[in-house]
């Protein structure tokens, strides 16, 4: 790019910064109480500028493709201010017994600074079994909360505003019943459910890819997403339907590059998706957010994220025909990455995960959950829980990483790094396409699915890892490196059996005082839309307030659409 280029390009960048910071003062946001002037100093108080870029009158050929914040391809972050005029959302995710419980949980992660809510469920509620199925016998509570109908929501979400706090929820398969379940919640603590905001994941083909949560066919899940897409464009415009996650797919073994490119293929097949509902891609896209890993290779990890925006925009405005800004932007949350933990030196485990959440920061996340030191072991406690909380604060409080927006921006190595991500996702995007019959990036997705052709990538990927670390030319501090120490065991948090016994007596109890005569008759009503193409999001809604249960309503649909088991592969 040539030097008159970038200087203008340079103006144009301050001038949204400036316009964006006079918003914020009029509005009473952050710059207005004089906190963005001390963002501008380092520690030794020298004055740092928002963003960086190369020295007046050099050209770089280079930075057609690295831009400036807030300017297409988003490279550097998606607003002109970075992270002066918006932070990262503090999300921690949590989620464990009882309703109640994790109630409690939810009240000390917002007292502790937290941001915003991201719910963990149990396996039973995952699957979308209630707690008294045999199959959910032992698991009640253990890796989440349980949730059997709306009831629970209420408890969940006790004395927790809806309408004022924006609430993630982690749960694919049986998503619209849950999400339904929450809305039913929110009306009953009199919020207008158009208010709403908050993230619901439902990414169905993460399952298929890497997970492995589903609760139908593929094609049946789509009609549910495609319903719900439609229903908050139109009733909840701030609400996102679709968290596209990236996480799932790393954590079962796959490089930087599979996770790239899986997930956002994904995302594009959500985007067709919606284009085959009729949905105008300017006002369905802003709806859709991204989930990443973020692991232990620092850099790689941080041009990751660099990428994941380039390419999004580069496609959602030259093959799916977006013309706004907003329909470009990816935003993405970011959890440190699980698979990095050990159970061998725990304490180890916090250093990982700051250096983790130190990537997403720089690589430009929009909200960051950061990993507990004892998760390898148990669900959080309340300690490792409020550690994993003050890293981030540490972060963002006392680093300075918050004071210029992409600071990596331009470093050879980060941008050689983005540029490497960015063609190898293309390769597979092109591998993906190749697998379609009809040009799409839909139908190259299921063939890869019904081959199986996915999972075997991701295992070859974590079979070499795997060799590497047993060979010692990958090296885990505590585990085959560095092996002495002084650490003891850590106190863990255990999910009492009682929790169980409680939830199935409380299920049974609202089982005998609900209307059945009403929960009868919205499962008709349900079981009648499912023959149709109507848009199912109502009729779930309505079984949800006559509290049906989750295990009612996702068995009656599997009742309608079949089971799904995944073929052999070898």
């Amino acid at each position: 790019m040539r030097a008159e280029d970038i200087a203008e390009g340079r103006r144009r960048w301050r001038q949204r910064y400036d316009a964006a910071l006079e918003r914020l003062r009029s509005g009473g946001g952050a710059a207005a109480d004089g906190q963005d002037r001390l963002r501008r100093t380092t520690l030794s108080g020298s004055e740092v500028e928002p963003v960086y870029g190369p020295p007046d009158g050099a050209d770089d050929p280079r930075f057609e493709r690295i831009g400036w914040p807030g300017e297409h391809p988003f490279t550097r972050g998606l607003y002109p201010t970075g992270y002066r005029g918006r932070t990262w959302t503090i999300r921690q995710f949590a989620g464990f017994g009882s309703a109640h419980q994790t109630n409690e949980r939810y009240r000390m992660i917002l007292a502790a600074g937290g941001g915003g809510l991201s719910v963990a469920f149990d396996m039973p509620t995952l699957m979308g079994r209630d707690s008294d199925e045999p199959q959910s016998l032992g698991e009640v509570g253990h890796c989440g909360v349980a949730v059997d109908s709306a009831a629970d929501m209420d408890v969940l979400f006790e004395g927790i505003p809806l309408g004022e706090v924006t609430t993630s929820m982690t749960i694919s398969g049986p998503a619209v019943p849950i999400f339904c379940m929450y809305l039913v919640a929110a009306e009953r603590q009199g919020v207008d459910i158009a208010t709403l905001d908050g993230t619901l994941q439902t990414d169905i083909f993460k399952e298929y890819i890497a997970q492995k949560e589903w609760l139908f066919a593929p094609q049946p899940h789509l009609r549910l997403i495609g319903d719900l897409m439609e229903f908050c464009a139109k009733e909840i415009p701030a609400y996102k339907p679709l968290s596209v996650s990236g996480y799932h797919i790393r954590e079962a073994g796959s490089t930087a590059a599979q996770e790239l490119a899986y997930t956002l293929a994904d995302g594009f097949a959500y985007v067709e998706l919606g284009l085959s509902r009729g949905l105008d891609v300017d006002v369905f896209a802003p709806g859709l957010s991204f989930f990443f890993d973020s692991h232990i290779d620092f850099f790689e990890e941080i041009a990751k994220f660099r990428a994941a925006r380039r390419i999004w925009a580069r496609w959602m405005r030259d093959v799916y025909g977006a013309k706004t800004d907003r329909a470009a932007w990816l935003r993405f949350h970011t959890q440190t990455a699980g698979v990095s933990l050990t159970a061998q030196q725990p304490y180890n485990n916090v250093v990982r995960t700051a250096v983790e959440a130190l990537a997403a920061v720089l690589g430009g996340t929009n909200s960051l959950h950061t990993n507990a030191l004892d998760e390898t072991l148990a669900l959080p406690s309340e300690r490792a829980a409020e550690i994993a909380m003050r890293t981030q604060q540490v972060l963002m409080e006392e680093t300075g990483v918050g004071n210029v927006a992409d600071p990596l921006g331009g470093s050879w190595y980060v941008e050689a790094l983005t540029d490497r991500l960015e063609a190898e996702a293309e390769d597979v995007f092109a591998r993906i396409r190749e697998m379609s019959d009809d040009g799409t990036i839909t139908a190259g997705l299921l063939r890869g699915i019904d081959d199986g052709w996915f999972m075997s990538e991701i295992a070859d990927a974590a079979f070499q890892y795997q060799q590497a670390l047993e060979k010692g030319e990958k090296k885990i501090v505590g585990v085959n490196a560095h092996t002495a120490s002084v650490t003891g065991e850590v106190e863990i948090l255990r999910v009492s059996h009682e929790v169980e016994v409680e939830q199935r007596r409380m299920l049974a109890d609202r089982r005998r005082t609900r209307k059945q005569a009403d929960v009868d008759k919205t499962l008709r009503e349900l079981a009648e839309v499912a023959r149709t193409d109507q848009n199912m999001v109502p009729a779930i809604l309505a079984a949800a307030r006559a509290e049906a249960t989750l295990g009612e309503i996702c068995g009656l649909l599997k009742k309608e659409w079949g089971d799904y088991r995944e073929p052999a592969r070898f």
